[in-house]
């Protein structure tokens, strides 16, 4: 069935009242940091992909994105993510990788397992098609 997919502002750290209306299709690909959280979200799933990446490569992400496109400050960035992004990567992120039915490490950089990802997607997808 279709949904009202929520936005959320990264500037003002809030949802939004706008939804982005997604219509139903045979092969949905939900993604996010709190993607497998949900036991009734992960009941839904097929497959479930937990990408790891570096923590000083989040570190240096964080630091990049906050202050280029969030207007942040170097000091207010580490403040936030000493007390805020790095306690809660661990209490509610991390413990999601046991869940995950594959586990990428090195991120996106990871081009062999990227690899074996897509070529099981298409393995499926030509499952799908031909039904």
């Amino acid at each position: 069935k279709s949904i009202e997919q929520p936005t959320y502002s990264y500037i003002t750290c809030t949802r939004q009242p706008e939804t982005i209306h997604i219509e139903p299709r045979d092969v949905v690909i939900v993604e996010g940091i709190l993607a497998l959280c949900d036991p009734k979200l992960r009941s839904q799933m097929n497959l479930k992909v937990f990408v790891d990446a570096d923590p000083d490569e989040r570190l240096i992400r964080v630091i990049s994105r906050d202050v280029v496109e969030r207007g942040r400050t170097a000091e207010m960035v580490m403040e936030r993510y000493t007390h805020v992004l790095k306690p809660m990567h661990l209490q509610f992120i991390e413990p999601t990788k046991r869940y995950a039915d594959l586990i990428v490490p090195q991120g996106g950089n990871n081009k062999v397992a990227i690899d074996i990802l897509t070529m099981y997607i298409e393995k499926n997808l030509k499952k799908l098609n031909k039904k």
